[in-house]
């Protein structure tokens, strides 16, 4: 199986991780676009009509990968940008290959919507007036009966979710895939929509002497951190899932599961424990991080060495300190020598 996210799921999916290429550390829309004979629809179309957009969607997908190795800091598997281990993971069907493609989806969707706001593309802008009336926010509890409008810049997610299903969503054969395409376009939607599905009612009050005699709202999206943290839940509680007998239905593993929801991720290999270095699963291994011996979570040296225990070492390092504002401009500060105790994995 080809590497999904080397070349951001526009109808790449033939191509192979070969070193840093195509990583979406790296990737940027013109590197996209030089492949356009192998693109077809409307990825195709985007690349050479719109390349403005090409060059969102390679923000948003950075903006997805720094978001994962931020949710997975402290666990076994930290989202390595190291390219041939990353791609590994994402030859699997394993919890953390939905993680990665679902917050890819959205970190696209979210890229997307926030440049339309910012007047960054031609072709949208802020979200277009609404004819129905606002839930009432709760810091404005108590003025019901004041007026309201819509105003402001509301983001156009609508706008930003098309352009994420557009270029993720790349369109693949049937046949031993089919499992796998449906898995992967699950997980990209659970993505989108934890974007869509948590759009926030802002207001601003207008009136004399601090009244709230009008209200000016528009919608917002949730900060993408709150958008990692929220898919962070749902990988942990993601559903293992086996192909159903007409190859087009995804079943629960298990006696008495429900069937999972568009926003709930699913895969359906386990995960290796990430303990020991191997190339052919993705695995760095955990023998040298950073662990906290006196944490009993996942971060904790315990559970992230793997039963193997840790090392204590001193460092010396060198910050700045004893800093002052001088009028004007200046901040001036002192060098001091600071001692860090760090627990590492052996």
């Amino acid at each position: 199986m080809a590497n999904w996210m080397c070349w951001l799921k526009v109808d790449l999916i033939t191509l192979h991780f070969k070193g840093a290429v195509g990583s979406p550390l790296v990737m940027d829309p013109n590197s996209i676009c030089r492949k356009t004979k192998r693109l077809a629809g409307k990825q195709a179309e985007l690349c050479q009509t719109e390349p403005e957009i090409v060059q969102e969607v390679a923000k948003g997908a950075k903006l997805g990968v720094r978001e994962c190795q931020y949710q997975f800091r402290f666990r076994r598997w930290n989202c390595t940008s190291h390219s041939k281990y990353f791609g590994k993971i994402l030859q699997q069907d394993i919890r953390e290959t939905a993680f990665v493609y679902a917050i890819t989806a959205a970190g696209v969707s979210h890229a997307v919507t926030q440049a339309c706001s910012m007047g960054e593309l031609l072709q949208c802008g802020c979200e277009a007036t609404r004819s129905r009336g606002p839930p009432l926010p709760p810091a404005l509890t108590g003025s019901e009966g004041s007026a309201w409008e819509w105003g402001g810049c509301g983001d156009d997610v609508d706008f930003g979710y098309e352009k994420s299903r557009q270029f993720m969503d790349a369109k693949r054969k049937r046949g031993k895939s089919d499992i796998r395409t449906l898995i992967d376009l699950h997980n990209n939607e659970a993505g989108r929509l934890a974007v869509k599905d948590h759009m926030r009612t802002e207001c601003k009050c207008h009136g004399l002497s601090g009244s709230c005699a009008l209200r000016t709202c528009w919608k917002k999206m949730p900060p993408f951190r709150e958008v990692g943290d929220r898919l962070l839940e749902r990988f942990n509680g993601a559903f293992k899932v086996m192909g159903g007998n007409d190859g087009k239905t995804l079943i629960p593993v298990g006696r008495n599961i429900k069937p999972p929801d568009r926003q709930d991720l699913i895969y359906s290999a386990d995960s290796p424990d990430f303990c020991v270095a191997n190339r052919k699963t993705g695995s760095l291994g955990t023998r040298g991080r950073v662990c906290n011996s006196t944490a009993l979570d996942m971060s904790g040296c315990d559970l992230l060495c793997c039963g193997r225990g840790h090392r204590d070492e001193t460092l010396l390092l060198e910050e700045n300190c004893l800093c002052r504002f001088h009028w004007c401009c200046v901040v001036q500060c002192r060098k001091c020598t600071v001692r860090k105790e760090l627990s590492l994995c052996i």
